[in-house]
């Protein structure tokens, strides 16, 4: 065949060289860029994996960012709980000393109620002044905030963490099953036919007691009394309008752990018989724990405190004696809290909270023994008013308070922020090399490859010139 209009090896020269062009430029593109993809033609189903895997990258590290900050933000508060439980504890020494009011003269228990009320406006200023980024975070700005809540049966709420979701507020409902009640004996005459040494022992103490024939139940009641404070031991009349009813011993706490003890002792002449409630012999008789619902979640309390610890809602609450069997109370948690983001995903199974109450000398404390502001100058319990003892149960609550928070906030910085950080690094990790695997470029396939192009280029480009040439050879027909 002599054509020479129509020089079809050029033509399939051209071809080919265009298409090993094509490779080595697409190659030459990859090795510059790194990538496999640039854009959506290298390979569609790849850009869509690899567009997902990079948004949930972005998701990832803003999370761990949000993991670090929050990190950040309990290590501020509890660096700041911890000069406050320092100087609850300098309060505690300054209260012990002034109670040693037979070798301190009143100047110096004046003096130190002095620096009893620095530390305790210490302590506000504390709670005022510790703050994130503008953020409060010790002056109860971050505390829950609850609604309906009823003063007869609940004595004492704790919050520490509740998870609203999209809801505007969390709705709790408490069913009394058992109450809460004291160890208690009782002693049903009205004085001691002969003379006996008496062991009176609770969980708090142990007080011997000697009481002689014909000693009277209101006597009796009025020794006991007296050092209640002591022993942990309360007395009173079995019927209160009848002294002759004979006497009733209480343990002052309430629980299982709670127990009052009335024993004779072998020294004694004589005999004494105490009986539980159900008119049984005993020596001693322990409490019991209350036991209520939550939510539906039965629980079992430690005297008259139940706790409840799940995944949407954690907290603690003191009950009333009375509060039992057909007993309910509801209220409802309406908002407050920090809240923070820890997952790449915005939904209430990545998101976590917790309550932060105010630390200010008018919050520490409980109600049943007083607040730690009371203990300022012209409170209540002052040292310089002599009621260093009372003083010294509210430090000893609010020591308390501040240790439980402390523990709270570390607990929750180490076992939820901190592995929350690690899981996310190694998530990362495995995200970030699938979608590597996707798209970035291999350098030693595409290294070969252009190898390969840059041959079959110049072949190319060779076999075409050959090609072009062909046509000339009909010139020797002509000849």
């Amino acid at each position: 065949m002599a054509r020479i209009n129509t020089n079809i090896p050029a033509i399939t020269g051209q071809v080919h060289l265009a298409r090993s062009t094509r490779d080595m430029n697409q190659t030459l593109q990859r090795l510059s860029s790194g990538l496999r993809i640039t854009r959506g033609a290298d390979d569609p189903a790849g850009l869509i994996a690899s567009e997902s895997l990079r948004a949930e990258m972005a998701s990832i590290a803003q999370a761990i960012d949000n993991s670090q900050r929050a990190s950040n933000v309990i290590a501020t508060a509890e660096g700041s709980l911890a000069e406050v439980a320092a100087l609850l504890i300098n309060i505690k020494e300054l209260t012990v000393e002034a109670a040693n009011r037979g070798a301190l003269s009143d100047e110096e228990i004046r003096a130190n109620q002095l620096q009893v009320d620095s530390a305790i406006d210490s302590i506000t200023r504390i709670s005022n002044a510790t703050t994130f980024a503008g953020l409060q975070l010790l002056n109860g700005n971050l505390a829950y905030v609850t609604s309906g809540v009823s003063t007869t049966y609940v004595k004492a709420l704790d919050v520490y963490s509740t998870m609203l979701g999209d809801a505007s507020y969390m709705a709790v409902k408490v069913s009394g099953v058992l109450s809460a009640q004291r160890g208690q004996l009782q002693f049903r005459t009205s004085q001691v036919d002969q003379s006996v040494t008496l062991e009176v022992a609770s969980n708090r103490g142990v007080e011997v007691f000697n009481f002689v024939s014909g000693f009277r139940a209101s006597s009796m009641v009025s020794a006991i009394n007296a050092v209640t404070g002591a022993i942990g031991v309360s007395a009173a009349f079995i019927s209160a309008t009848h002294p002759q009813s004979g006497v009733i011993f209480r343990s002052v706490d309430y629980g299982s752990d709670a127990f009052v003890s009335v024993r004779a002792l072998p020294s004694s002449t004589g005999a004494f018989t105490t009986v539980d409630s159900a008119a049984v012999t005993r020596q001693r008789d322990a409490g019991r724990d209350v036991i209520a619902t939550i939510n539906g979640a039965t629980t079992v309390g430690t005297g008259q405190e139940i706790t409840l610890n799940t995944g949407s809602l954690d907290l603690r609450m003191k009950l009333a004696p009375q509060f039992g069997a057909g007993n309910n109370t509801s209220f409802a948690v309406t908002g407050g809290g920090a809240m923070f983001q820890l997952g790449p995903h915005i939904n209430s199974t990545e998101q976590t909270s917790i309550g932060i109450n105010s630390m200010t000398a008018s919050r520490l404390g409980s109600v049943d023994v007083g607040f730690l502001n009371e203990v300022s100058t012209g409170g209540a319990y002052s040292l310089v008013a002599g009621q260093c003892s009372q003083a010294s149960k509210i430090i000893e609550e609010a020591i308390q308070q501040v240790a439980v928070l402390r523990g709270r906030l570390g607990a929750f910085e180490r076992n939820t922020l901190d592995t929350n950080m690690n899981s996310l690094r190694i998530t990362m990790e495995n995200v970030t090399a699938s979608e590597s695997a996707i798209r970035d470029a291999d350098f030693a396939v595409e290294t070969a490859a252009l190898t390969r192009s840059q041959i079959l280029v110049n072949a190319g480009t060779s076999i075409l010139a050959l090609a072009n040439q062909t046509p000339q050879s009909v010139l020797a027909l002509l000849q």
